[in-house]
């Protein structure tokens, strides 16, 4: 069926509900583009194309530029030892596409350890579907840390100058990356910009993003430099996938309702067994299947929104609009239904004679003109949306990586399942491990219950759900589940050695970090 939308009515990317398309995303190529989104203030720079032959980045290109630094003399040993600086540069300098494709692999960016990494990379496979623009309009919620973690990303450059500053003492890949851009210019042409007239629309959950990036980057002294950029990837894809997550579960409510400020009531059951037959297992696939289920209702609410703008004729680049529209949602004014009887009348007569009465079929039972509408544009465009929606959580979510927090089997016997990842584990621990005291933080320990409380109330993640209001009447099998749940993670606890039980007095089996910081 050829249901003919015309471009406004099938784009479904709405910047005030969730800037990033639904696609299949890398989360080193959303940080990459963060870091150029931080440079120059929240506007995405067009990449000027060079003059004269390929404009592609490839390893021999990279090759060239450090037989010229050697030849310069700002290093040493990159002609005698080519085999060991081609396998750093591949290993530690690069992001590639294909990798260990000999005939495909190519190069999508300089990695996203520095700042200045985005000024070096193959734009067309370093694409993160406005990803990047999301974490940026989170790290709004807190201008300080943003600012702060902008001049952490700096360290070891002088922007007046562009030459590395070596007295920052940055660690060799840092400084490899930086002698690679330091005779790049930059090459960008500035465009215009309208995210920084947008605020979040959870906003207490890009407050809570923040407060992590802040927590994280107090240890930065303490920490290898690439350890604690690689706690703030695992951070930031993390909380992208809570943002979404918490929006398909929120978003319906709020057209509801007419407003965003809705209860925050959303938790999910995590499987710390690292067991597709574990008891907990059930609980934790049982919300993973929610979650899906409720994608179509996301979807739908968003189609409600941008058609609600449409008839306000107001743009998506100011968050009093996304007000504005919730409100008309759910007042629905007398000229409302006219206004949608005259779209649904322009889709409906554009059909074929066999397809108006499949459709007649399809909206028997919706009462407004509206209602019929959506349904029609959902009939077009609401499984690709549902579909690859799927794969955006997925992809945000880590699936089948340490670094995440769902899991699922290749049988279908073993769903998609909320887990616990042990370098997401190992994250939340350093920032759970600190407290303040006088508005300056310090390290202290923890006992099991205190860090899976912290973790449920701070991020809905249950592992022990014993004390959860769905679990009040729970039965046996659900009680041993979670007693399970609590024993396999602290059997994580102990493989991250932040855990050790050395002695039988409760009072001393406590989790303790793995850096310590004292407040001054």
């Amino acid at each position: 069926m050829a249901i003919k939308l015309n471009k406004e009515e099938s784009l479904f990317r709405n910047e005030l509900i969730f800037t990033a398309d639904a696609k299949a995303v890398n989360i080193d190529n959303t940080l990459v583009n963060l870091f150029m989104l931080l440079k120059h203030n929240g506007i995405r720079p067009k990449q000027r194309a060079r003059s004269g032959g390929s404009t592609f980045i490839e390893l021999d290109t990279l090759k060239k530029v450090f037989s010229k630094l050697e030849e310069e003399g700002s290093i040493k040993g990159f002609k005698d030892n080519p085999d060991a600086a081609e396998l750093w540069m591949r290993s530690n300098l690069v992001n590639m596409v294909f990798r260990g494709n000999v005939d495909k692999e190519k190069i999508s960016s300089l990695r996203p350890i520095h700042l200045e990494s985005y000024r070096v990379r193959n734009a067309a496979n370093t694409r993160d579907y406005n990803t990047a623009d999301q974490v940026y309009l989170m790290l709004g919620a807190n201008p300080t840390v943003k600012e702060d973690l902008k001049n952490f990303l700096m360290e070891g450059w002088d922007q007046t100058t562009n030459k590395i500053n070596v007295g920052n003492g940055l660690d060799v890949d840092s400084l490899g990356l930086l002698h690679i851009i330091k005779n790049v210019k930059p090459g960008f042409l500035e465009s215009n910009s309208t995210l920084n007239q947008i605020n979040p629309i959870l906003q207490k959950q890009a407050e809570l993003f923040c407060d992590d990036v802040r927590r994280l980057l107090v240890y930065k002294r303490l920490i290898p430099r690439n350890v604690l950029i690689d706690y703030l990837k695992t951070i930031t894809s993390f909380h992208l996938s809570l943002y979404i997550q918490k929006l398909v579960h929120f978003l319906p409510k709020m057209v509801e309702s007419g407003n965003t400020d809705i209860a925050d009531d959303w938790n999910i059951v995590l499987d710390a067994t690292d067991n597709y037959e574990s008891k907990v297992a059930r609980l934790a696939a049982d919300d993973a299947e929610s979650l899906t289920n409720k994608i179509y209702d996301y979807v739908k609410s968003t189609f409600q929104v941008n058609a609600a703008l449409r008839r306000l004729k107001l743009d998506k680049t100011n968050s009093e609009n996304l007000t504005k529209a919730l409100k008309i949602l759910q007042e629905k004014p007398t000229d409302f239904e006219i206004y949608f009887e005259t779209q649904w009348d322009n889709l409906y007569n554009s059909l074929e004679e066999e397809d108006k009465l499949l459709i007649e079929d399809m909206v028997k039972y919706e009462d407004t003109y509206f209602d019929r509408y959506i349904e029609l544009i959902l009939k077009a465009r609401g499984t690709y949306q549902y579909r690859y929606h799927i794969q955006l959580i997925d992809n945000l979510s880590q699936k089948n990586n340490e670094r995440g927090f769902m899991a699922q089997g290749r049988s279908r016997k073993h769903p998609r399942r909320f887990v616990l990842g042990t370098r997401l584990l190992e994250t939340l621990v350093q920032i759970l491990g600190l407290e303040s005291k006088d508005n300056q933080f310090q390290t202290r320990s923890l006992s099991i219950e205190e860090l899976v409380s912290n973790i449920r109330d701070r991020y809905g993640l249950v592992i022990n759900g014993l004390n959860e209001e769905r679990f009040a009447d729970a039965d046996l099998q659900t009680h041993l589940a979670f007693k399970e749940n609590m024993e396999a993670f602290k059997m994580k606890l102990r493989q991250i050695g932040f855990y050790n039980d050395l002695s039988d007095a409760y009072i001393l089996q406590r989790i303790r970090p793995r850096y310590e910081l004292n407040a001054q």
